[in-house]
């Protein structure tokens, strides 16, 4: 399905289930050195759990601001962003929080790992916020690290690790906390074509068991493997591609 310069019915999510999130009207504006800029310009969106998404377009297109509202980082300026139920655009910053605590996970392009923790504690970080007990905790960092394949590298810091060691330990640390959403931010920008696709390799896996994958890439050969591709521009949604 492509569909070009509209905003209504981007991406209707399967009619049985409700979706993971749900874009009404959404604008973001800034003001810049006295005026005003629009990031975002009225974009309706709908994404079922459980989907690969990648969001292309030009740098200044909005997907950075888009991203950032998925992620309950942003609110929107009007509009409403829906996660789970929750409006991100109404919600509480006591909610905000939990959002980005339980449900979102996060992986960067520049890996923003702690160089002088190993990756056992890289990823523990995460689970601060959600008082589990140390038990608990140590038993699921364990569990994150088998699930990116870096178990046996729990006890080496990032300067003894590959650039895509790094990003698995990255990986590792978002969904520690076992989130709803995987939110991707140019994951294999700093990687070689194997890491790439090493890389890749992961974020598929887990999406294939049900973790809902949104990535904002440059790269073609990322995009084409995402189930739906969206490409923004101007702050607007201008094509959808399944």
């Amino acid at each position: 399905m492509t569909s070009t310069d509209t905003q209504e019915s981007l991406l209707t999510a399967d009619a049985a289930s409700a979706p993971l999130y749900r874009l009404s009207g959404v604008t973001r504006t800034y003001e810049q050195r006295g005026r005003i800029v629009k990031a975002l310009a009225g974009v309706n969106l709908e994404i079922a759990a459980g989907d690969f998404v990648a969001i292309q377009g030009p740098t200044g297109g909005g997907k950075s601001t888009l991203l950032q509202l998925l992620g309950a980082l942003d609110t929107p300026t009007t509009g409403s962003v829906v996660l789970a139920g929750t409006d991100i655009a109404t919600a509480t910053q006591a909610e905000l929080v939990r959002l980005r605590a339980e449900e979102i996970g996060f992986v960067f392009q520049g890996f923003n790992l702690i160089p002088t923790l190993t990756a056992h504690e890289n990823v523990d970080m995460a689970l601060e916020p959600l008082g589990l007990s140390t038990a608990e905790r140590s038993a699921r960092v364990v569990e994150a690290l088998l699930h990116v394949g870096l178990a046996d590298r729990a006890d080496h810091r990032p300067g003894e690790l590959s650039g895509g060691q790094q990003q698995r330990v990255a990986i590792a640390r978002a969904i520690v906390k076992r989130p709803r959403v995987l939110l991707a931010d140019e994951p294999t920008g700093n990687l070689d074509e194997s890491m790439r696709d090493e890389i890749l390799g992961v974020l598929e896996a887990l999406n294939s068991e049900g973790l809902t994958l949104i990535v904002v890439t440059h790269d073609s050969a990322v995009a084409k493997r995402a189930r739906l591709r969206l490409r923004l521009d101007k702050g607007k949604v201008r094509d959808v591609t399944r």
